[in-house]
């Protein structure tokens, strides 16, 4: 369980380091995109670890109901987020919060996959 701790926060560090350099090469050029950015990123990161943690408990006899209404409020909630951002900025922002939203995510599902492959499950 070590290993996988390590890889679950070496995957939020990773991706918080990514959307800080992508906020940064973006603020020249828009204000709303780099604030779109930075916004999805730290909204995905907080996601996805959220959905790690889930996944722990629900691994450990937990409750799937309760895995899935949680992932739908979290889902809500984010969603809450992406709508007030776009609501309030520019239309378009949408676009750069979700590249930063499923960023951490795609990150996690490669790195996990590939550690999967790598071992003799």
């Amino acid at each position: 369980m070590k290993r996988y701790y390590d890889f679950k926060w070496s995957v939020a560090g990773k991706s918080a380091a990514v959307g800080a350099a992508a906020a940064l090469v973006a603020l020249p050029w828009s204000r709303a995109a780099s604030l779109a950015l930075a916004l999805g990123f730290g909204c995905g990161i907080a996601n996805a670890l959220a959905i790690m943690r889930g996944s722990e408990r629900l691994s450990g006899a937990g409750n799937a109901i309760f895995f899935g209404l949680s992932s739908l409020l979290r889902l809500a909630g984010f969603s809450i987020v992406a709508a007030a951002l776009a609501a309030r900025g520019p239309w378009w922002s949408l676009g750069p919060f979700l590249a930063g939203f499923f960023f951490p995510l795609a990150a996690y599902a490669w790195g996990a996959s590939r550690a999967f492959r790598q071992t003799d499950l």
